[in-house]
């Protein structure tokens, strides 16, 4: 095992450049991850009557709406096995910039697709595969570029550098909110035949693939390889290794909390705007006003949490936020399902106020997951970990079907954000505090 650092991008550079290329090139990643995984719920549903079965039930219709969300979340946890193996054993770099250029192919494939009216159900089963593939290659983006970033962290900035990555999140919200609604100006949405549902939809997805395939460039060109991998000891099987042990003991913990993070995230993110539209009446425009707006005031909450986990801990701020998600955020959920459209104005704040008491703990996700593997199981530990965790949160709308044999389907996301919530704080306080662990001497 060579310990020398390899020549090639970045070799002249300081640790300190290196570290800031390498937290732009991971905040950049999964940017156009989150873009991309997010297409369908904002970009795709002002034009779902393209994909729609018209011989279904609309309980079936649902369900195959879901799916269509869903099969990327699916994906993402084989793309982590996948590319975490690869990280840990040919690199963070090379195997970022491999999965980034597939899943822009995938999504330009995806921009191309013909709908329900010229394949019939073909079309449903070609976009639901082709999201599944998609989500292989993204479950490889974060799985190897974030731990690149987090190696090059000095310990006293990981708080801050691993919200800073995870910012990407509600900020490709917000970009693909805003391209959503220019095109709909552009080309208006309505029946079948209109503008939108034709071709107008393709847009954000072209764009999506641009932005992939610009990011290979910039990756490819300015981020340098983690001097932590290179000078560790290679594991002969880093997945054999992550299931064993402590290592498995670590998985197990990460994988039961990051089950209600995401949980929570399904109830906020993929099911309030379908919620604002069915229960509360607003319209496509509305909707999506209003999720910009929130998404835009959850980068400060991603920020700020990033920080204060760094002066108080991470595990007490997971804790904590479980608590308030089961709470206080369950409380105000409810009360938007039981407001009209004639209340637009009172809707915006108390849908700013869910998204950051919820959603604001994933500025810490990044930073947390990292810091709880060793570097020779870093990257499968933290794409697993994070990724696989998606997997039964992921069948929500089916645990909605079943919640609402008992109680109104407007109300089954406020159980189940309780669910999350409390599996979030459960799953942090059975771990340890990893603030002050040293990635770079591990």
């Amino acid at each position: 095992m060579s310990t020398r650092a390899s020549a090639g991008p970045g070799a002249e550079l300081s640790n300190e450049q290196k570290s800031r290329a390498a937290v732009r090139g991971a905040f950049a990643g999964f940017f156009v991850d989150m873009f991309d995984v997010y297409l369908p719920v904002v970009a795709l549903a002002p034009a779902v009557a393209y994909f729609q079965a018209t011989d279904v039930s609309a309980t079936t219709a649902s369900v195959i709406a879901a799916m269509i969300f869903v099969a990327t979340l699916l994906g993402r946890p084989v793309g982590a096995a996948v590319f975490g193996h690869l990280g840990d054993k040919i690199g963070r770099r090379r195997t970022a910039i491999i999965s980034v250029a597939g899943f822009g192919v995938v999504t330009l494939l995806l921009a191309m697709m013909p709908g329900y009216q010229q394949i019939g159900l073909t079309a449903v089963v070609l976009m639901i595969v082709l999201r599944f593939i998609d989500g292989v290659f993204l479950g490889g983006e974060y799985t190897a570029a974030s731990p690149l970033a987090m190696e090059y962290s000095p310990k006293q900035k990981r708080g801050l550098n691993g919200a800073i990555i995870m910012t990407g999140f509600p900020l490709a919200y917000c970009a693909i909110s805003l391209l959503t609604l220019l095109t709909l100006q552009i080309a208006p949405a309505g029946d079948l035949d209109s503008p939108y549902v034709q071709w107008g939809w393709r847009i954000p997805f072209v764009f999506g693939a641009l932005l992939a395939f610009a990011f290979v460039f910039y990756y490819a060109r300015y981020v340098p390889e983690s001097d932590v991998w290179e000078k560790s000891e290679r594991s002969s099987s880093p997945l054999r290794d992550l299931l064993r042990g402590q290592n498995l003991r670590s998985f197990m913990q990460v994988f039961l909390m990051m089950t209600g993070v995401w949980l929570t995230l399904f109830m906020v993110s993929a099911v309030l705007p379908e919620v604002l539209k069915s229960a509360v009446g607003l319209s496509d425009g509305k909707v999506t006003t209003a999720v910009l707006l929130a998404s835009a005031a959850a980068v400060g909450g991603y920020l700020a949490a990033g920080v204060l986990s760094q002066r108080y801990g991470r595990r007490p701020m997971f804790i904590g936020f479980g608590i308030v998600s089961a709470t206080i955020g369950a409380v105000v959920y409810a009360i938007v399902v039981s407001l009209g459209e004639n209340q637009f104005g009172l809707v915006i704040p108390l849908v700013i106020v869910i998204n950051v008491l919820v959603l604001s703990c994933w500025g810490i996700v990044t930073t947390y997951v990292n810091e709880r593997f060793h570097t020779g199981v870093r990257a499968s530990g933290f794409g697993l970990g994070y990724t696989l965790a998606v997997i039964i949160p992921s069948f929500y709308a089916f645990y909605q079907t079943g919640l609402s044999a008992f109680m109104a389907k407007e109300y089954t996301p406020v159980v189940l954000l309780v669910i999350g919530g409390a599996l979030m704080s459960l799953g942090a306080a059975l771990g340890p505090e990893s603030r002050d662990v040293d990635i770079r001497d591990d």
